[in-house]
């Protein structure tokens, strides 16, 4: 498929689209009318265009394997971020050195449209688009920035679990459980009795959906417009499975703090199991 034959909205993926539907453009670019075709070729294209990715990948200060650029909107044009802006978009590229490589960015925009769609999970807005030779990227807003430039207050759960590369090691954003991160949700969300239901929905769709990166830095709290902190909408939501060899869960742990067997035969979780989880984390 390419860019100029659309069969329907690359972000909502309705049918009868050739570019952005209306519904995409009010959620995802402010209602502006915006084109799915990016103003550059792909870098690996085009020496001065890869030389303006590598100056925009210093400035970026989001953490990840996967490559990240900063993007603004200007007018109805997407471009990278100059030095000293504050980006309002995160483009994911297609990586390097994993299976089916080229199927990472429409991967994570399906995974999360449907986790949205489906099963009725807030997600960050986002979208496929195009480099102007028809290369596709994946396209997020960040919902930790507001409208205006200004930054929204957010922590990770490895802030919040104390945890960095020189407090616990390099594998820190690995080391804990889901049981452990849902009772951080409690101590920091006054009104955790809410969030965490929809926390204990987001581990079981990662789980489902074979997501083996939810890790403690994919998962966040968010300064909601009253002061208080709210669970983030999910974002880096991807079926892992197709790219790497891993497990079910990122969280070395599992699914409980203290070691245990799951309750069938099998060394992976049933319902029973996530039904004994919910009931940890105080899921009515």
């Amino acid at each position: 498929m390419s860019a100029e034959q659309l069969p329907y909205c690359p972000g909502t993926l309705a049918e009868g689209f050739t570019t952005y539907s209306p519904g995409c453009l009010r959620n995802l670019f402010h209602g502006k009318k915006v084109g799915h075709v990016l103003p550059y070729g792909a870098p690996e294209q085009n020496e001065e265009v890869a030389k303006q990715f590598r100056e925009n990948r210093k400035r970026i200060s989001i953490s990840g394997v996967q490559e990240k650029l900063s993007f603004i909107l200007e007018k109805n044009v997407l471009r990278l971020t100059k030095e000293g802006e504050q980006g309002t978009y995160i483009l994911k590229p297609i990586p390097r050195d994993l299976k089916n490589v080229t199927q990472v960015p429409a991967n994570e925009h399906l995974t999360m449209q449907i986790a949205k769609q489906v099963y009725g999970i807030a997600t960050a807005e986002n979208a496929m688009i195009f480099f102007n030779d028809g290369t596709h990227a994946y396209i997020t807003k960040r919902f930790d920035v507001n409208e205006e430039g200004g930054k929204r207050g957010k922590e990770d759960f490895a802030s919040l679990a104390g945890k960095t590369k020189d407090t616990a090691g390099a594998n820190f954003k690995y080391e804990f459980s889901y049981e452990e991160l849902g009772l951080l949700i409690q101590h920091f969300v006054p009104a955790w009795r809410v969030e965490i239901e929809k926390y204990f929905s987001l581990v079981v769709f990662n789980f489902l959906f074979s997501n083996g990166d939810a890790h403690l830095k994919n998962f966040s709290l968010l300064e909601s417009s009253n002061g208080d902190y709210l669970l983030s909408p999910a974002y880096d939501v991807i079926n892992t499975r197709l790219h790497v060899d891993d497990s079910d869960f990122a969280l070395s742990k599992g699914l409980f703090a203290n070691a245990r067997s799951y309750c069938g035969k099998s060394e992976h979780p049933s319902k029973a199991d996530f039904i004994e989880f919910g009931k940890c984390i105080g899921v009515t």
